[in-house]
């Protein structure tokens, strides 16, 4: 009898966490920072930090002198982490340099890469890569920081702020009791922010301000129906709360990179 445990590289006393086997060539997963050591149990489980030459079912152990490509602030935080748990030294590359480098083999060499998203429409945009610089690429993150690119290895951060997707996952583990970045997400797609944004057609009678060219439901001013509401926070729905807390974020982003 072959104990599958075993072949996985698992513990004998089966104290792990389930990862399902992906069959294919190539797949992303992807952990929060906060789950760092759930990333590297992901890691040992598959046996990924081992020589190419080795068998990821085999009992085999890391090189000691294995070393893997990391970028961002977490290749900086958890170097000695990776060393203590898995053996593994960090080869830092600079975060700025791999984004655009990133951005532009994509625009490149990925047919059908870019695209325009409006009124839950896409469509999808011709690229002449003998006319792609310069462009405006925006990375979100935790903040985020607005980089005009004018070639390969040429760039400079143009400007930036500091409300972004960490501060989107701050305020709605605040306001709701979702325990994931991407629960909160889910959330949003059930939700109604009629129910707490204050709307163009609130404030003219249901009626569009045409003057202007601003729709009935243009929101006038994010969680502004609260104001005028005498309800506590557990009056409104979580679905809601999140899809108002998403666009009001989303939609200043965007503005703030159309006035650059």
């Amino acid at each position: 009898m072959i104990n599958v445990n075993n072949r996985l590289g698992f513990p004998p006393n089966g104290n792990r966490r389930s990862y399902p086997i992906l069959g294919g060539r190539l797949h992303f997963v992807k952990f929060e920072t906060s789950k760092i050591n759930e990333c590297l149990d992901f890691i040992n489980s598959k046996q990924l930090h081992c020589g190419e030459g080795e068998s990821r079912y085999s009992d085999a152990t890391t090189d000691s002198n294995a070393i893997i490509k990391a970028t961002g602030g977490g290749a900086h935080k958890f170097a000695d982490l990776f060393k203590e748990r898995l053996g593994l030294s960090l080869d830092k590359e600079d975060e700025m340099n791999c984004l655009v480098a990133g951005a532009n083999f994509l625009l490149k060499a990925i047919r059908r890469e870019a695209f325009t998203h409006m009124e839950g429409q896409k469509e999808f945009v011709q690229i002449d890569t003998n006319d792609l610089f310069p462009y405006l690429l925006v990375n979100i993150g935790s903040g985020v920081s607005m980089i005009k690119v004018d070639g390969d290895g040429k760039y400079e951060r143009v400007n930036g702020t500091n409300v972004g997707g960490g501060t989107y996952w701050g305020l709605g583990r605040l306001l709701t009791k979702c325990e994931s970045f991407d629960e909160l997400l889910e959330l949003s797609q059930k939700g109604d922010n009629s129910n707490t944004d204050m709307l163009v057609g609130d404030i003219y009678g249901g009626m569009d301000y045409s003057k202007t060219g601003l729709s009935a439901s243009t929101i006038a001013s994010s969680f502004g129906k609260v104001t005028s509401e005498k309800k506590g926070l557990d009056d409104y729905r979580p679905e809601d709360i999140s899809l108002s807390l998403l666009r009001m974020i989303s939609y200043n982003i965007a503005q703030f990179q159309v006035k650059r």
